[in-house]
């Protein structure tokens, strides 16, 4: 293997040093290092190619014939070395300058506004696109390579994906204060719940899910929309019940455009999670988003 007949760059970097500078020591200097670290590696240099490369003096260092010969080779290596460096970095450069996101709807209209906010601060230069649809649209961005992080608010992990919880998420029964569940005098039974048309998003969405499972299916939607606003705005105007996010409908309960219905039940909730293709953990502006997201 070349790994174990060719230099390191480091090395072939302190030669090239010795050849300009003429001495040992300054070379040394200028690379940060020891006089006899940078001994010690010219010396394993000329084990490693079984070549005398350095003569060395009181009045400094030169280099043998064979040395310059060997010098004019590493001089090429490190350019090459140097344009690839060059390259990754106008790579990594161009990856940073812009960051598409996949979001389901309730999060993407609830919670990253906030973490865009505080990523732009972060990285002014970045431009942010974002893609708003249900957990199963999420997960086909991703997928086609169409988003750099996505965010899904579903029951499981679409397949093909790795995945991080960053918050957790109540579902609650709401209705207009003119519905008759609002004078309810009991919680409402799961079963009564589950067998009610609801005003419900579309199916593939991480509410639906995450209600169905609950609930061991679900009648017949009374009204399906393809957004959480959406559904919501049907709610406040007394067309039905719905399920919403507890982060979806905090201002609409606290000015009694809606009523929460007490379930009599255990809490519907669920996991948000951010999302990325199996075995590419992200990089760049997308790992600073997904650090802020756990930073509130």
């Amino acid at each position: 293997m070349l790994a174990h007949r060719v230099p390191d760059l480091g090395a072939l970097e302190l030669l090239l040093a010795v050849a300009r500078l003429g001495s040992l020591g300054a070379a040394a200097r200028e690379l940060g290092i020891t006089q006899p670290a940078a001994s010690s590696r010219i010396r394993s240099m000329e084990r490693q190619l079984g070549l005398a490369l350095v003569d060395r003096s009181p009045r400094g260092s030169r280099l043998t014939g064979t040395g310059a010969l060997v010098t004019d080779w590493a001089r090429r290596i490190v350019a090459a070395a140097e344009e690839f460096d060059a390259g990754a970095q106008a790579l990594r450069d161009r990856r940073d300058s812009r960051l598409t996101v996949a979001a389901s709807m309730t999060i993407a209209e609830y919670l990253l506004p906030r973490w865009l906010l505080a990523l732009r601060a972060a990285r002014p230069d970045t431009a942010v696109s974002l893609l708003a649809g249900n957990s199963a649209v999420v997960a086909e961005r991703l997928l086609a390579g169409e988003a750099d992080l996505g965010f899904v608010e579903g029951l499981t992990v679409p397949a093909g994906l790795d995945s991080t919880v960053i918050a957790h998420d109540r579902l609650v029964v709401v209705t207009a204060p003119s519905h008759p569940w609002s004078r309810r005098r009991k919680p409402l039974p799961p079963d009564e719940l589950a067998a009610t048309a609801l005003i419900l998003r579309e199916e593939g969405s991480g509410t639906r899910q995450v209600l169905d499972a609950a609930l061991g299916g679900l009648a017949r939607p009374l009204i399906e929309l393809s957004s959480t606003t959406a559904v919501k705005a049907a709610a406040v105007s007394g067309a039905g019940p719905s399920v919403l996010s507890e982060l979806a409908v905090g201002e609409e309960l606290s000015a009694r455009r809606l009523v929460e219905i007490p379930l009599d039940a255990a809490p519907l909730t669920r996991a948000l999670r951010a999302v990325w293709p199996t075995g590419h953990r992200p990089t760049g502006p997308a790992r600073d988003l997904l650090g802020l997201t756990r930073t509130g």
